[in-house]
């Protein structure tokens, strides 16, 4: 499992620091480095990121001010020169403080307590993040993110998910109800896809993990509007 990570830090020098410890530990993908909080909170908007090494200090913007203006911050590890800067990082329920120079023994045991905030926090989205459905007399239980898409089969439809495919008794309106419309969509009278598998799709069809799939005419703005949040 590894974690999407930012670097934001006004100092060059002190980006590549920070660079060479996240790129020497496996479980840490660094995604970007920015050297002002406006241009971390842009770019905040274009990928899912997990953790961010702030600095604190940092001119115009701050640290502590970027954190304010976020409504959903992700895992903050805050590093700073000054050591008064303690307490108060603690109010933005940061996950580590990280005193400059940094130590790679120090680097490691914050991200650390990252990776195991970060297991917890998966573990309870996938505990709540599925649904039961019935093949062959046996219930099955199946994750969401799973889920690639559902096909209409006569009386039954077939989940394709990314370890196997499921035969259910189902119509596809029924099956379509107990997904999250804002995850799923029904893109044809017989397939329903799972939006975050989208690799791309055109006017006619939808690709899907690598399958294409037919799209209706009448359900194409639909799609672009669910993709484009």
């Amino acid at each position: 499992m590894k974690m999407n990570c930012i670097i934001v830090d006004d100092s060059n020098i002190q980006r590549m620091a920070v660079a060479k410890l996240i790129n020497n530990n496996n479980s840490l993908e660094l995604v970007a480095e920015y050297g002002n909080a406006i241009e971390a909170k842009n770019g905040l908007k274009l990928k899912k990121i997990d953790l961010i090494f702030l600095d604190i200090e940092m001119p115009i913007i701050t640290g502590f001010d970027l954190l304010e203006s976020l409504q959903d911050p992700p895992q903050v590890i805050l590093i700073t020169g000054k050591a008064e800067y303690a307490l108060k990082a603690f109010d933005y329920d940061v996950t580590d403080y990280l005193h400059k120079p940094i130590s790679s023994e120090r680097f490691e045991m914050a991200v650390k307590r990252a990776l195991e905030k970060h297991k917890l926090k998966t573990a309870a989205k996938e505990d709540d993040d599925y649904i039961f459905v019935k093949s062959n007399l046996k219930k099955h239980k199946v994750f969401l993110n799973e889920i690639k898409w559902i096909e209409a089969l006569g009386d039954y439809v077939k989940l394709l998910t990314d370890e196997e495919s499921i035969i259910v008794l189902s119509t596809m309106k029924s099956f379509e109800q107990e997904l999250p419309e804002d995850r799923f969509m029904r893109i044809h009278k017989s397939f329903i896809i799972n939006l975050d598998k989208v690799d791309r799709y055109n006017s006619r069809i939808v690709e899907v993990s690598g399958t294409k799939l037919p799209l209706s005419r009448n359900r194409k703005a639909r799609l672009a509007e669910l993709l484009g949040k």
